[in-house]
């Protein structure tokens, strides 16, 4: 019989328990390709995947974490000793390293950037002070300057001479300064080669665009759309120079903030979770919301409850419950995500709720009347009753409107509250859509329960 040939996985953590020395693991990882190396250490344990950061050199551990989400490489490195971490931490760029300190605890990450040289310490101080979803919580401080009186020629040698270190960035420009960082201009990459080598600088220069490190990143995604350029440069009320954002780096906050409502949508609160994390961890974060579903969903049938006489008359009415609700929510789901999205766009704030208001109950009465109308009909059809009809047809189309009208205005009114649309807006748009879709079929069903005796 074959052997079987063992995961990646297990032949890392074999070689970690083993004792193997470092290089020996290095050329292991290095024989995978970037994905294959990313899915081998989430399939570790977490003590292994800890092991893996404190064997490998520190280059090496810095250009894992950089692969790995920000959240997950800060739980690792939180159980780490800081004599580990920092190594690895002053080799991340200057944006990863944020990135990754900006999830610890402020103490732990303190005790981290303790460690670090005095010029790197004071960097990242400064940049974690900003919001990450803004350009200066965004922006890399590695980038080429140069003095406007530098030639072409010291600049090309500059750059190739490897006595500066670009390794952490790609460079598509060099930007010019004054006074060390007051940015004049801009000089691509391509047309500084092609320049007479002793022309200076500061004559090729052309202006340069520019953001404030106070950009948030819809306006920053509006300009990478209008501008086709790899990076911007961020500079102050006085005009120095920052740092730059990199187009990549917003489209990846883009991405990350987009997964991460998706998940607290569903119930994962924090908005992020990996298998790879601790068991009790993941669960934690689960409870918290089905814990409040479970208060919700009781609330929800104790209606059903108070009209168990009605329910008993008229069997037929269990069969649209679900779809009442199931319907309503639907609707109320739309208008949520357009609010979420004029949220996101600046295009409403929460003072406009009474202007929402009335454009979602215009559209949940047009909307709700043709449901109603649709749903009544095929009841009318099913049991040969145009009562039922009226009854099923006037509860949907009632509760589309408070459906979309509460879906409409929940996330403005959390926002102005200061919680969180993406997570609370779903379980209180589902608890209402619930109690009052059943409400409104159970009662207007009593109010004609005569009427209703199907044979």
């Amino acid at each position: 019989m074959e052997k079987r040939q063992k995961k990646p996985w297990d032949e890392i953590s074999d070689m970690l328990h083993a004792g193997v020395s470092p290089d020996v693991i290095e050329a292991a990882l290095s024989s995978l390709d970037s994905a294959e190396v990313l899915h081998t250490v989430f399939s570790m344990a977490p003590e292994d995947q800890r092991s893996l950061l404190s064997l490998l050199s520190p280059l090496q551990a810095a250009s894992l974490v950089e692969d790995l989400p920000d959240a997950h490489a800060a739980d690792l490195i939180e159980e780490m000793s800081v004599e580990d971490v920092a190594p690895i931490v002053e080799e991340l760029a200057s944006d990863h390293r944020v990135d990754v300190l900006s999830e610890l605890d402020k103490a732990d990450a303190e005790a981290i950037i303790s460690q670090l040289d005095e010029e790197d310490a004071h960097e990242v101080r400064q940049l974690i002070a900003y919001p990450p979803d803004l350009a200066g919580g965004l922006m890399m401080t590695e980038f080429a300057s140069y003095p406007m009186a530098s030639t072409v020629r010291q600049v090309v040698e500059d750059l190739t001479s490897g006595e500066r270190e670009y390794s952490l960035l790609t460079v598509h420009y060099i930007y010019v300064v004054v006074k060390t960082r007051k940015l004049k201009g801009v000089i691509r990459i391509r047309d500084l080669v092609f320049s007479d080598p002793e022309e200076k600088i500061g004559a090729l220069a052309i202006p340069a665009l520019t953001v404030a490190p106070d950009t948030d990143l819809h306006s920053l995604q509006e300009f990478f759309d209008a501008h086709d350029i790899a990076a911007v440069p961020v500079v102050d009320d006085r005009g120095m120079l920052l740092g730059i954002v990199r187009r990549r780096a917003v489209l990846e906050a883009l991405t990350e903030k987009s997964e991460s409502d998706s998940l607290k949508a569903a119930g994962i609160i924090g908005g992020d979770e990996l298998r790879s994390m601790p068991v009790f961890t993941r669960s934690r974060r689960r409870l918290a919301w089905l814990s409040i579903n479970i208060g919700l969903n009781i609330i929800a049938a104790s209606v059903i409850a108070a009209y168990e006489d009605t329910l008993t008359a008229v069997i037929a009415l269990a069969v649209f419950l679900p779809i009442v609700s199931d319907m309503s929510g639907c609707s109320g789901n739309q208008a949520v995500a357009v609010s979420m999205r004029e949220l996101t766009l600046g295009a409403a704030v929460p003072k406009d709720v009474l202007r929402v208001l009335r454009k979602e109950v215009v559209v949940g009465l047009i909307n709700g009347v043709a449901l109603g109308t649709l749903l009544g009909c095929a009841a009318w059809a099913w049991k040969g009753n145009a009562v039922l009809g009226l009854v099923v047809g006037g509860a949907l189309a009632a509760n589309t409107v408070v459906a979309v009208s509460i879906g409409g205005t929940v996330p403005l009114v959390l926002r102005r509250l200061k919680f969180d649309p993406a997570v609370a807006s779903g379980p209180l748009l589902t608890t209402v859509t619930d109690v009052c879709g059943f409400f409104f079929l159970l009662s207007l069903a009593s109010l004609v329960l005569p009427v209703l005796s199907l044979s």
